[in-house]
């Protein structure tokens, strides 16, 4: 369910795996790219808040992956009925969604570097100290709640990506983070940093986070009901972190050396300016820290292989963002982040 970025890239490895999928589309351009995969993949039409249907085909599969967004309660919820009454007939269920690391994100508004990084070895540190208002924890807390309530019966993991970038191998779809950045960059003129952009993002390439995601499955396929009930999380990061204010850096210097800004230097947005990034969510969304390890994965055989954050921004994402009407950009438009912890705390 939700073949975007990483769902259509997760989608090619499901494939070639040997699986038979069937994904749920709400637009029939988008249908069409995914029938090109050819005879193994089924589409179904719908939204996130068709919720019968989910789960109506939730009871029908073996597997279910939701990758559309970390922020849809209901949706979560179409799955979770479709566990349960899976459950009830005695027939298992591996389901992983898909959350982010935007749960760990502080009130640093690029103010400072934390030194508090997270790891999914210790899941009582993110039960303990992640209020149940961080954007995505909602849903999460629905999840965690269903593995309790139906115990052995199914196997759910919850994957907490950080920031993901790259392209997409056959639908050339991007992320959020650092594109709209660089939108906003082309649209005003300057780079923009979120106060001194000294907070830090672990980031992971779409590819390496899909091939982490067959290593899970592959993983719960074979282990024991009751051993993925021992932890819920899985992180994923590719080893290597940021600043925020290393990443205006490197967006205002490609830009200028593109000839399409005249000045490199970051430059801090006014508020009345944050509509063109991500609303109210900006300062948490690109300005502020957010550090885990996915040691779990590592265990499991799992190594990044992807080039770096930066080399992807410049030589992958930036060639496509130049070709765009920037003229149409006015921020992004969907959903961000989620929860009333971040925006209780820009009042701060």
């Amino acid at each position: 369910m939700g073949p975007g970025l990483v769902g259509a890239d997760l989608l090619e490895l499901l494939l070639d795996d040997g699986y038979h999928v069937t994904t749920m589309v709400r637009r029939d351009s988008h249908a069409a790219q995914i029938r090109e995969f050819g005879s193994n993949v089924d589409v179904i039409m719908g939204t996130l808040d068709d919720k019968d249907i989910i789960t109506k085909h939730t009871a029908e599969v073996p597997i279910v992956i939701h990758a559309a967004t970390a922020d849809h309660l209901p949706s979560v919820e179409a799955v979770i009925d479709g566990i349960r009454q899976r459950a009830n007939k005695g027939q298992p269920t591996i389901f992983i969604h898909t959350s982010g690391t935007s749960e760990l994100v502080d009130n640093s508004k690029g103010m400072y570097a934390s030194d508090k990084i997270y790891t999914d070895k210790d899941p009582a540190d993110v039960d303990v100290n992640v209020p149940d208002t961080a954007p995505h924890r909602e849903i999460d807390l629905a999840i965690i709640k269903a593995r309790k309530d139906i115990g052995a019966k199914a196997k759910i993991v919850i994957v907490l990506p950080p920031l993901i970038y790259g392209v997409g191998r056959r639908i050339k779809r991007m992320t959020i983070q650092l594109p709209t950045m660089t939108r906003f960059a082309l649209k005003h003129g300057y780079a923009p940093v979120i106060g001194k952009g000294l907070s830090i993002r672990c980031a992971i390439h779409v590819q390496d986070l899909v091939r982490g995601y067959m290593i899970i499955l592959h993983w719960m396929e074979k282990a024991d009901a009751d051993e993925v009930l021992e932890n819920p999380y899985f992180f994923t990061d590719s080893g290597v972190e940021m600043t925020w204010g290393d990443a205006a850096r490197e967006i205002g210097k490609a830009l200028h050396a593109a000839g399409r800004i005249k000045d490199p230097e970051p430059r801090n947005p006014p508020k009345e300016f944050y509509d063109d990034l991500f609303g109210p969510y900006t300062p948490t969304t690109v300005g502020a820290n957010s550090r885990s390890r996915g040691e779990r994965l590592r265990e499991l055989g799992w190594k990044p292989r992807e080039k770096g954050v930066f080399e992807s921004l410049r030589e992958d994402e930036l060639p496509i963002i130049l070709d765009e009407p920037i003229e149409n950009f006015h921020g992004y438009e969907g959903v961000a982040s989620s929860g009333t912890h971040v925006l209780e705390s820009l009042q701060d």
